[in-house]
């Protein structure tokens, strides 16, 4: 499946993926291939990332919106921490 996490300046993260946990306003959910079409509105929280190497990746994002359709999975977020 196809992930971008995309901040009102930049694209923050664009590649293949297992899965995706985002912070969902009631609570965390995750995705993985051939999820239900879904938008949901999103939480300050962390992005957990699975690559497809078995590693992961954190973004720390700001709230925003997760829109999944057909195994793409866009996740506009209103910003990202920098740590």
């Amino acid at each position: 499946m196809i992930l971008d996490i995309l901040t009102p300046d930049k694209k923050v993260f664009s590649g293949e993926v297992i899965s995706v946990t985002v912070p969902g306003k009631a609570g965390s959910f995750q995705i993985m291939e051939n999820h239900a079409a879904i938008i949901s509105t999103l939480d300050n929280g962390l992005v957990e990332i699975r690559l497809t190497d078995k590693s992961q990746e954190l973004f720390n994002i700001k709230g925003g919106v997760v829109e999944v359709l057909k195994n793409k999975v866009v996740v506009l977020a209103d910003g990202v921490v920098e740590e």
